[in-house]
Order: structure tokens, then C-alpha cells, then sequence
């Protein structure tokens, strides 16, 4: 689509919407707009928040059992495209967003994004292997041991604030550092 049609569609579509609005209002009256548009208010937030969490639990079912959840992340975002399309106020806005929640619908549009988009991971994507501890290897020459307690690693009171063993000049320092 050229980005020339950006602007022409962003436009028309208030104005169309603005002219059902005008339409469905002479047929059926302004009462009985008002209550449609309310009531597909209520009922896109209501198949939004139901639609989403069976959605995420099949995302993450696919990502249990270790294939890519590409599928689900799609209908997710169309779900959440369709709420927001029926909580907005308009009645062609409300036929897209309720053919969105059909799964068929969700399914042919997929097969037509699927050729044009591509879905990449992170590294690491999927179940991970439970983390060994580090093991740093060292031999007896590589190390030693000080008797004499002047390791920064000494092990303080709990209300003891923390005190470098050696000042810069080598000679002990009281000031507290801050940690």
C-alpha cells in the first residue's frame, strides 16, 4: 500500500463512520444507536479480557511444549485489534472488530501476514537448562590464604557500616563507605 493512502484512509474512515452513524440512526432511531454503541463497548471489553487470557494460555502451551507460539502471538494481537475496534465507537469499526473474534477469520488473515512477515526469537528462546553453579578452578599456586583478616571479604554485623580494610596510603581507613 502506498504511504499516499495513509492520510486518505485516516480521513475517510471518521467520515464513514460519521455517515453509519447517520444511516443506522435514521433506520432504527437515536436511541437505539446509542444502546448499540454501548453495548458494543461492553461486549468488545468483555470478549477482549476473555479471548486474551485463553489466548496466552495456548501461547504459552505451544512454548511448553517447545515450538514457537508464532500462531498465537498473531491472534492475539488480532483479539486485541478487535477490542479496540469495538470499544471504539462506530459501526464499521464494529464489523471488523467482530469478524476479528471469529477464528476463522483470525486464521485467513494469518495465512495472508504469514507470507509477509517473518518472526525471529531472542537467543535462548524456549525452555532453558537448569543453571550449574560457577566453578572457578583453581590450582595451589593460583591462590592463598591470609590468616591475618585483611580480606575485603570479612563478613560484617548487621548494623556495622562497611569500612575498606586499607585507605589508599595502605593504613586502615575508618570512614564508612557507602554501598
Amino acid at each position: 500500500m502506498p504511504l499516499i493512502l495513509v492520510p486518505v484512509i485516516l480521513l475517510a474512515l471518521p467520515l464513514l463512520e460519521i455517515g453509519t452513524f447517520i444511516w443506522v440512526g435514521s433506520h432504527i432511531g437515536i436511541g437505539w444507536t446509542l444502546l448499540l454503541v454501548i453495548l458494543s463497548v461492553v461486549v468488545g471489553a468483555g470478549l477482549l479480557k476473555r479471548q486474551t487470557l485463553s489466548t496466552l494460555r495456548a501461547a504459552q502451551a505451544e512454548a511448553r511444549a517447545g515450538r514457537l507460539p508464532e500462531r498465537e502471538i498473531v491472534h492475539g494481537a488480532m483479539i486485541t485489534l478487535a477490542g479496540i475496534l469495538l470499544i471504539i465507537p462506530g459501526f464499521l469499526s464494529d464489523i471488523v472488530g467482530l469478524a476479528l473474534f471469529l477464528p476463522p477469520v483470525r486464521d485467513l488473515v494469518w495465512r495472508a501476514l504469514r507470507r509477509r512477515i517473518t518472526v525471529t526469537t531472542a537467543p535462548g528462546y524456549g525452555a532453558r537448562p537448569p543453571v550449574r553453579p560457577h566453578v572457578v578452578d583453581l590450582t595451589d599456586g593460583e591462590f592463598a590464604r591470609r590468616a591475618d583478616g585483611s580480606s575485603p571479604w570479612i563478613q560484617l554485623e548487621r548494623d556495622e557500616p562497611f569500612r575498606r580494610p586499607n585507605g589508599p596510603d595502605g593504613k586502615p581507613d575508618d570512614k564508612p563507605t557507602l554501598h
